[in-house]
């Protein structure tokens, strides 16, 4: 049995996928809506294999799946899911003698866009959205990492998607491009619903207005990133000498030492100990224990 999504949106619950005995998704229960959502979690919390899981590329082994209002698992409505949905993967390959706009050409047809006029205006609209126009005859294989990367972003956009799925997408971005995909990421959520996997925590502060965090197959935290924020507060602060091994710690540009100390942890006192405000970095570190030492 599947559960009902809007038709922007993905609702998911209990959702498992197995590779064996482990578990990658371990009941995920989620409700996705219009806006951008960051997904953060260490390498191997279940990211990918959640995204793919929403981008019928790979099917869930238990729980209820719902996409854009529509059943990944009966093959015509799964059709509909992708004709609607972008996709950026985490390790995109492309055909190395396509030239951009040849790339595009055949995914646009892939996805069913139309004429041959009305599919290549959609080509070059989304070849100038990533700022790639001038590079429409470059073949792939002469693109730098970082053009692939934007090559990649301009196949997910294609359609204007109503469910955008970014698996690492600023990966070789400079910048000044990532400050243009935070744009066009923005634009494109008034009215679609994204999906942001990052380990660029800078990023989902920058962009999202709901942070799910994933750890061993489970959603640990679901929320905004000021509550996220606020969980840290009073357990980080500066000094400058390294502090006891109970805490966590790592030492700043100008010599002092910023300290985390997880809920649990003898706060130790300190003369020169200043308290700082945390940032969603702090506080994801302190959510999941993957503090630098």
């Amino acid at each position: 049995m599947t559960t009902t999504s809007p038709r922007n949106g993905v609702r998911a619950r209990g959702l498992v996928r197995t590779y064996g005995t482990r578990r990658a998704l371990d009941g995920v229960d989620l409700d996705l809506g219009p806006g951008v959502t960051g997904l953060l979690g260490r390498n191997g919390a279940g990211k990918t294999t959640l995204l793919r899981c929403l981008a019928t590329d790979l099917e869930a082994t238990d729980g209820e799946l719902s996409v854009l209002g529509r059943d990944p698992e009966r093959a015509a409505e799964r059709t509909e899911i992708r004709r609607r949905l972008g996709y950026l993967p985490q390790n995109p390959s492309f055909y190395p003698h396509f030239t951009t706009f040849g790339l595009l050409d055949y995914m646009a047809v892939l996805k069913e866009r139309g004429g041959r006029r009305e599919r290549h205006d959609e080509v070059r609209r989304a070849l100038r959205r990533v700022d790639l126009y001038d590079r429409r005859h470059t073949r792939l294989r002469r693109l730098s990492g970082g053009m692939r990367q934007r090559l990649g972003l301009a196949a997910a956009l294609l359609g204007d998607p109503h469910l955008l799925l970014l698996d690492e997408p600023t990966i070789g971005l400079d910048p000044e491009q990532r400050i243009r995909f935070r744009d066009l990421v923005s634009e494109l959520a008034v009215h679609s619903t994204v999906l942001l996997s990052t380990h660029q925590i800078e990023d989902v502060a920058a962009l999202c207005r709901r942070v799910l965090v994933l750890d061993q197959g489970r959603v640990i935290f679901d929320g905004t990133p000021a509550a996220l924020i606020a969980r840290a507060r009073g357990r980080v602060w500066e000094q400058g000498t390294r502090p006891p091994r109970n805490v966590t710690s790592w030492r700043l540009a100008d010599g002092r030492h910023r300290v985390l100390v997880p809920e649990g942890v003898h706060n130790p006192d300190s003369d020169e100990r200043v308290p700082v405000e945390p940032s969603l970095e702090d506080a994801y570190l302190l959510l999941t224990g993957a503090v630098p030492r």
